[in-house]
């Protein structure tokens, strides 16, 4: 019988909801699993009173604008007007409105409570909502924004610069969990490269975890890790942007969904064990676990590079090819680096004299690509 495809790898998860599919998932193909929830297990607390006076501050006058942001915050703020006896008066409200959704989840509730979208990003990330919105005349327009778990008080500021009215529903607020101490021990484990992957499935269990690291002492380790060996795995997009302020690389699959992570990881960790070998301008280069922290084989030669080189080249191996911006090679640069292009320049141009010049190439306005061989 072959050996099953994540067999050898311990893979952290921080999920608190639906963990045990996860987890499953995870161990039916091998792997074994350190479960540290970086939130509550019931981490959407509601508070009712407050609730229900931002629904009813909401139907006290016309909306021109509703912008829906999560799936869970709109089921659960409308499940909450339906106890009232609110739900068909809100319904009927916000149906009037141009509505705007975040991504496929929060269209999703929409549409089981009979309110159609107008329009969505295809990255599904708020900033493209806020870009959207941006980009027109909001002067004395009101705009509703259903709020997901951590306060969107900033975006509605900015949108009250621009002339808009702005109501912000704060359906839930996002705790973190009872006992932090599995938190703690995955947190050591990271440190000390003991696993060779975390799986993140919302945006504030990043940051959840980037706080309980830094109470610990060893945020510094755990970002460097993550830069060099440990594989930082998001369900999706919105989730992995949490990691660029921390200049953290991370995969997420095309498709927001659980088995689809899983199956990226599938891939993901054993091409990395085995090492990955390229074709480049003319020579072959190796990185391997073997090599030790920053180590790369080049033409059968150890090359050590610095910490800020070997992140800009870790971004450029995510698609081996393809062009990074300049944007995300800052956002991958370890902590602690001067936080512009100029920057990101003076990595790539000390990568270039430790790999060859004819390595990375420039790609005019756009960023930097590896010449892979085709």
């Amino acid at each position: 019988m072959s050996e099953l495809p994540l067999s050898g790898f311990m893979i952290g998860v921080t999920a608190a909801r639906r963990a045990e599919e996860q987890i499953a998932l995870l161990e039916r193909r091998g792997a074994s699993v350190v479960h540290a929830p970086a939130l509550s297990v019931d981490p959407n607390r509601i508070d009712e009173p407050a609730l229900r006076a931002a629904t009813e501050e909401v139907l006290d006058q016309p909306v021109d604008i509703f912008v829906a942001t999560t799936g869970i915050g709109l089921k659960s703020w409308f499940t909450a007007a339906e106890r009232w006896g609110l739900l068909d008066d809100l319904t009927a409200h916000l149906g009037g409105a141009e509505i705007l959704a975040r991504g496929p989840k929060s269209v999703g509730a929409l549409r089981r409570f009979g309110l159609r979208e107008l329009w969505a990003p295809e990255s599904e990330e708020f900033e493209d909502v806020l870009a959207h919105l941006r980009g027109r005349d909001l002067r004395g327009r009101r705009i509703v924004v259903q709020e997901h778990g951590q306060s969107l008080s900033l975006a509605a500021h900015a949108l009250r610069r621009l002339g808009a009215e702005v109501t912000t529903v704060a359906v839930y607020r996002v705790e973190g969990a009872a006992d932090p101490e599995p938190m703690f021990g995955l947190i050591e484990a990271v440190a000390e490269r003991r696993v060779h992957a975390v799986t993140f499935t919302a945006a504030p269990a990043i940051a959840a975890m980037m706080e309980a690291a830094g109470t610990t002492g060893h945020r510094d380790e755990v970002v460097g890790a993550f830069q060099a060996d440990v594989v930082a795995s998001c369900v999706g997009p919105v989730t992995a942007a949490a990691f660029e302020m921390w200049g953290v690389p991370s995969i997420h699959p095309e498709r927001s969904r659980l088995a689809a992570m899983v199956k990226q990881l599938e891939v993901e960790l054993p091409s990395r064990a085995a090492g990955t070998t390229l074709e480049v301008a003319g020579h072959t280069l190796l990185l391997h676990g073997d090599l030790g922290d920053r180590g790369v084989l080049l033409d059968g030669v150890e090359v050590r590079l610095s910490p800020a080189p070997y992140a800009v080249l870790q971004a450029l191996l995510v698609n081996p090819g393809t062009v990074v911006s300049r944007r995300d090679l800052l956002a991958a640069l370890p902590s602690g680096t001067a936080g512009s292009e100029h920057a990101v320049e003076m990595a790539v141009a000390r990568l270039r004299a430790a790999l060859g010049t004819r390595c990375i190439q420039t790609v005019v306005k756009r960023g930097y690509r590896l010449a892979v061989a085709p």
